[in-house]
């Protein structure tokens, strides 16, 4: 029998169990799924926005490869730290698979980026999605916010910013969130991109969206569209089909005017292009007021440049979303300027050389890049190395059963039925607040719900 450890339950890892039991090639697999959280799913639990409920319900598939009798998930147990090394992991298991996505948010690098008031997308996601890790968002006093990106994360932060409490209550996120929301005064959100609209990374059906929002008016200003040397003419006709459909989208919103969202518009979300962030400006108590923009222009390469223009836009909220970046795990190498761990077809490298029994998949092994159905082939061709190098691995003499070495090593691994009662809880929450299923926030609450086993 080969033992796998597979480190995040995920998108990426559950592929990787599951392209791991499903195999012909090696028979007798067995899967555990190693989360740090107690809770399974990754970022379509933690990162999907709770009003898309659609793409959330992938969590029903990744529920039934994890249920699959071959495959164990034991959550709450960190890998890296003191109690757990990735070297006694090693010892624990024939294989290790590292699935651990890429948790830091790239910075502006601009000046009063440390103010009060400017936060990642990251943290405002993991904020509304109920990550227990997550610091509190006060809204308070904010009637104006600038997202700075143009991908599908700023496009979910503009509009959950932008919804009414009446769109929300359905969803699971948690209570506080909803409450902070609910009491929230923002009017107007603007979503900010350095290039043109044609450059631009979120998705057409993502974008559509922002102009249905009830009470919500969209603006975009034709004059920074025209910009785009590939808005009209031959450079449009030569466009992906994708882009040539949101710059569809945009040129409707900018030909209807200030209020795109209807006249009577309670709220407003403003599409920005060609300003490049320069400084953070902030107020005497040392909070947010506002964000100078450099206006660019493109350069002719793909890329834009200075114009030497400046203009200042309001906000007591800034939110960056211009990209993530993985973090290093200790006893893993780390390349610091892509974010990944170095590999070779999903093996580990170290000093120059592949080291057979440590693999990596997901983001941490390409960046973060891709769509969720992305990790599927990464995950086969890591597992395809794995399988390759399955004859020397299974010769090492392993513990038992490597859950008895765990729990001797002081951790207290949440395993199924543990994930099925935090489940229940968050179901009777959520019918205790007239709400369907609502997120248990915090640590002391899901490991209560996890139960005395855990």
């Amino acid at each position: 029998m080969l033992r796998v450890a597979v480190v995040g339950s995920g998108p990426s890892g559950v592929y990787a169990a599951q392209t791991l039991v499903q195999q012909r090639e090696v028979p007798g697999v067995r899967v555990d799924v190693l989360d740090r959280l107690p809770a399974p799913y990754g970022l379509v639990r933690y990162g999907v926005a709770p009003d898309h409920e659609k793409i959330k319900s992938l969590t029903g598939n990744l529920r039934s490869v994890l249920e699959d009798e071959r495959i164990r998930f034991l959550g709450d147990v960190e890998v890296g730290g003191e109690g757990l090394t990735t070297a006694r992991l090693l010892e624990l298991y024939h294989a290790v698979v590292y699935c651990v996505g890429a948790a830091r948010d790239r910075m502006l690098g601009i000046p009063g980026e440390d103010l009060a008031g400017v936060h990642s997308a990251t943290a405002f996601v993991s904020w509304y999605s109920g990550h227990p890790d997550a610091g509190p968002f006060d809204l308070g006093g904010v009637r104006s916010a600038v997202v700075v990106g143009a991908g599908n994360v700023a496009v979910d932060v503009t509009r959950i910013l932008a919804r009414g409490v009446a769109e929300l209550e359905p969803t699971d996120m948690p209570q506080p969130a909803l409450g902070v929301l609910a009491a929230s005064g923002v009017r107007t959100v603007s979503m900010v991109a350095r290039r043109g609209p044609s450059q631009a990374k979120f998705t057409t059906k993502e974008l559509r969206e922002l102009g249905t929002l009830p009470g919500v008016g969209t603006r975009v200003d034709p004059a920074e569209l025209a910009l785009d040397p590939a808005y009209d003419g031959q450079g449009a006709a030569a466009l992906p089909a994708a882009v040539r459909r949101n710059l569809d989208v945009l040129r409707g919103w900018s030909e209807a005017g200030p209020a795109g969202g209807g006249a009577a518009a309670a709220r407003e979300i403003r599409l920005r292009f060609y300003l490049r962030p320069a400084e953070v400006l902030g107020g005497p108590d040392g909070r947010v007021r506002g964000l100078r923009f450099e206006r660019t222009a493109p350069d002719g390469r793909g890329g834009v440049t200075g114009t030497g223009a400046y203009e200042d836009v309001e906000a007591e909220l800034v939110l960056r979303s211009v990209g993530y970046l993985g973090v290093p795990l200790p006893g893993l190498p780390f390349d610091a300027a892509t974010g990944t761990v170095p590999h070779a077809a999903g093996r580990v490298v170290r000093d120059g050389r592949a080291s057979v029994g440590e693999y990596v998949a997901g983001w941490i092994k390409r960046g973060p890049t891709g769509v969720i159905g992305t990790n599927r082939p990464c995950a086969k061709e890591t597992v395809s190395s794995l399988l390759q190098d399955a004859g020397a691995l299974a010769r090492r003499d392993l513990p038992a059963d490597p859950l008895a070495a765990l729990r001797a090593a002081g951790l207290r691994p949440v395993e199924w039925p543990g994930w099925l009662s935090i489940e229940a809880a968050e179901e009777a929450l959520g019918r205790s607040l007239g709400r369907r299923s609502v997120k248990i926030p915090d640590w002391p609450g899901l490991r209560t719900a996890a139960g005395p086993g855990s």
